[in-house]
């Protein structure tokens, strides 16, 4: 009897050692998962208190690998990735003839992509004849600290203003302007520098696109 506890004990042990393989294996069957806990937990102790507490464990470790498989993307996923970032508006049965997938595989697909929050959202590119027109402008500016999330707040509110980045070195933020002309831009830039929160700016105007990837 001594012999056959302590083979369950090893049995156990060997069961929790190998968790994340136990669950990738079983992950298609929650009926499974949930029956190799309350084994394991049974296994480990006779008193109902400890058996909760290794299911809870178990549970939670189960939850945290669950959230990193979903996170992960497979090359079927970058593919899917690329053709939606090359054209957003793709439908799903041109998606399924491009990669040779079914409708559903695409469906599945694009929803756990964006479950993950690997796609956070679908964007509009403007065409090269409109970007042209724009007169594009890098700002550089130099922010109050107490004062960073309220411009932040500010400059995203400009529509103007169509990326905000934190930098490193003399000013804190690089604001990307695009405006209809140079006489708007000039107007933004004062708006910008008018914030309570800016304390100075640098702009500099974009001539020419050499190349844009």
């Amino acid at each position: 009897m001594v012999r056959y506890h302590n083979f369950i004990k090893q049995t156990s042990c060997y069961l929790h050692k190998n968790l994340t393989v136990a669950i990738e294996n079983t992950a298609c069957s929650q009926f499974y998962w949930w029956r190799y806990t309350v084994i394991v937990a049974l296994l480990y102790c006779r008193r109902p208190s400890h058996c909760s507490i290794i299911i809870s464990n178990i549970t939670s470790q189960h939850c945290n690998l669950t959230e990193s498989i979903s996170k992960m993307i497979s090359k079927e996923d970058e593919k899917l990735l690329a053709v939606l970032k090359h054209n957003a508006r793709a439908s799903i049965s041109d998606l399924a003839r491009m990669l040779d997938l079914s409708r559903s595989t695409v469906q599945t697909r694009i929803a756990k992509l964006e479950h993950s929050g690997i796609i956070k959202g679908y964007s509009v590119d403007y065409g090269d004849d409109y970007l042209a027109s724009l007169v594009s402008a890098h700002v550089s500016i130099k922010v109050r600290q107490k004062l960073t999330a309220k411009t932040n707040i500010e400059l995203k509110q400009i529509p103007q203003v169509s990326a905000l980045y934190a930098i490193s070195g003399e000013y804190d933020l690089i604001a990307i302007v695009q405006a209809q002309s140079t006489e708007q831009l000039s107007h933004i830039l004062d708006d910008i520098g008018n914030l309570d929160g800016v304390e100075r700016t640098n702009s500099s105007v974009i001539l020419e696109t050499k190349f844009k990837r």
